[in-house]
Order: C-alpha cells, then sequence, then structure tokens
C-alpha cells in the first residue's frame, strides 16, 4: 500500500551546489531528512504529505492531525513508526 504521511518540518537546507531543498521533518517524534523540492513553497513549522521520502503537499495541522488519528483508529500508528524508524 503506498501511504503519504504528514510531517512538521524542522529545518531546510538548501544544496549550495545543486540548489536542491532538504528538509528535517519530525513524524510524531521520529525525525527524518526528506526532499522538499516539490515543495517549494514549505517553510519550517509547516506539515507536509511525505511519500518515500519526498515532501508532496502542504497541509495545515489540522489535516494532518486528522491523518494520524485514522491510522491511529485503523491501528497503523505503530507500524508507521516502525518503518519510518527503520529508515533512519
Amino acid at each position: 500500500m503506498c501511504l503519504a504521511v504528514p510531517g512538521k518540518i524542522i529545518t531546510i537546507v538548501v544544496d549550495k551546489h545543486l540548489g536542491l531543498r532538504r528538509g528535517k521533518v519530525d513524524f510524531g517524534g521520529i525525525r527524518k531528512e526528506i526532499c522538499l523540492d516539490y515543495t517549494p513553497d514549505a517553510r519550517v513549522g509547516e506539515y507536509v504529505m511525505v511519500h518515500v521520502g519526498f515532501a508532496l503537499s502542504i497541509v495545515n495541522e489540522e489535516e494532518a492531525q486528522r491523518v494520524f488519528d485514522a491510522l491511529r483508529d485503523l491501528d497503523m500508528l505503530e507500524d508507521l513508526e516502525a518503518e519510518v524508524g527503520q529508515t533512519q
């Protein structure tokens, strides 16, 4: 199953040679570096939907919380935390 997960942008870094945007994103306590090139307007403190290490869209905090609540209701949040933690 393909799933995009919301995460809060903690830091943004732009590669000085290639201009690629990367950011450290917090997924409910698990932090991972992702690519922000597809969301050029995303800023620190905002939430983005992330799929396989790429931010695909910006979402507001309420939408991010709804996704986490749905994952929790489906008993998928612990599985997600394990998967994200393994890729660090």
